[in-house]
């Protein structure tokens, strides 16, 4: 079996293109710092994780995630090489994500993100109802990447 459950930071806003052809497809990629739990001479480490996304998960990754923002994902781990221009044989690690979620509120995201370099807002969710939970404003079941 081949899964990985990552939790962690993105490292910059995702980047977003299309594949060629009659049925375009979004390809999204990113990067995820996820923290390691132990520290080498008590400093903090992090891996940086390289993700990948494909069609309509793509599009709502380059939607609504922001550079600093912590999110969930789970997908697949794939390996791959290739050769560079100089004739160097060159291996790839990344995940294929699956699954993608926010992992942290609005209000965490946004206390965060003033450590980070500012991106452009995200949208704005309605406000909270009195039982907790957020109103979801009709029509958006088109937008959101699940039935």
């Amino acid at each position: 079996m081949n899964k990985a459950i990552l939790v962690g930071r993105l490292t910059r806003d995702p980047e977003v293109r299309y594949s060629q052809g009659e049925n375009a497809t979004a390809v999204a990629r990113y990067t995820v710092a996820v923290d390691r739990r132990f520290k080498r001479d008590n400093e903090p480490t992090a891996d940086f994780i390289p993700c990948v996304v494909f069609g309509r998960s793509a599009e709502f990754a380059e939607k609504y995630f922001r550079q600093g923002m912590r999110v969930s994902i789970s997908g697949r781990i794939q390996t791959g090489s290739y050769t560079n221009k100089d004739g160097v044989k060159v291996y790839t690690t990344e995940v294929i994500v699956e699954e993608q979620e926010f992992a942290e509120s609005r209000a965490e995201s946004e206390a965060n993100r003033s450590s980070y370099q500012q991106s452009a807002p995200a949208p704005a969710p309605s406000a909270p109802a009195g039982d907790g939970f957020m109103n979801i404003p009709d029509g958006i079941d088109e937008e959101l990447p699940f039935n």
